[in-house]
């Protein structure tokens, strides 16, 4: 009998998008519609980055993993309430020395080139920690699951997918993170409150509006008990400009 991946966290059974019914799970079909609005939008042939270059980014980060070893993945954002990957189990984690921020410029998804939005990513910080889930990926089903993943992820090579150490209550574990990516052209760092409220209120792509990818994570740390004070600061001040 299998373990129930939701054993550590039963209060998000049902919270979950399931990878099957995930519109983010991505697939080269998926690819192609997106670049077929890319296209339509203005932006060039080379928008995204090619099944060969995404590959390659992950082979260079996991090739020398384990054979027959489970992978964990540090969700933040996205992931924790649509991770779009089959997981074996589930638990709250923590990664000490980053923060979330919106400090990624996206011309697709949540916004377009006339009206960029600003996409969560995590940045090195001096104190402090990151609370997130960890997923347990296993063995069997790593090449997949990853490969799904950093379609994802990394489909314009905006992060720098990266091993590091987060602790769960069940004990440490090693990680999959995608970090920020400060040499990246969409990356633009902690602007202003004010500023970053302003453009996530506004922007909006064929995956939804900026405001509710921030209103669903806010949701979201809100069921887990987790305090991120940037979050929850930045969508009172998106409310404060446009309620609904």
């Amino acid at each position: 009998m299998h373990a129930d991946p939701y054993q550590h966290l039963p209060q998000l059974r049902g919270c979950l998008t399931p990878a099957a019914e995930s519109g983010l799970r991505v697939t080269p079909q998926l690819l192609a519609a997106w670049d077929l609005q890319a296209q339509a939008r203005g932006l060039p042939a080379d928008w995204r980055w090619n099944e060969a270059q995404i590959e390659a980014s992950r082979s260079a980060v996991l090739g020398a993993w384990p054979a027959g070893q489970d992978l964990w993945v540090f969700g933040y954002g996205s992931l924790m309430w649509d991770p779009a990957i089959h997981f074996a189990e589930l638990r709250r984690a923590e990664l000490p020395g980053h923060a979330r921020r919106f400090c990624y410029r996206t011309l697709m998804g949540r916004g377009t080139p006339e009206q960029p939005a600003l996409m969560l990513s995590l940045e090195a910080v001096a104190c402090g920690s990151c609370h997130g889930l960890a997923f347990r990926v296993a063995a069997a089903q790593l090449q997949e699951e990853t490969t799904a993943l950093w379609r994802r992820e990394m489909v314009r090579g905006g992060y720098l997918p990266t091993l590091l150490p987060v602790h769960t209550p069940q004990g440490p574990a090693q990680a999959l993170v995608f970090l920020s990516n400060p040499a990246h052209p969409g990356h633009c760092g902690e602007l202003p409150l004010a500023e970053s409220a302003a453009i996530i209120a506004r922007a909006a792509g064929q995956l939804g509006r900026n405001r509710d990818y921030l209103r669903q994570l806010d949701a979201q740390l809100l069921r887990l008990g987790i305090d991120d004070p940037y979050i929850h600061r930045l969508w009172a001040a998106v409310q404060a400009l446009s309620p609904e």
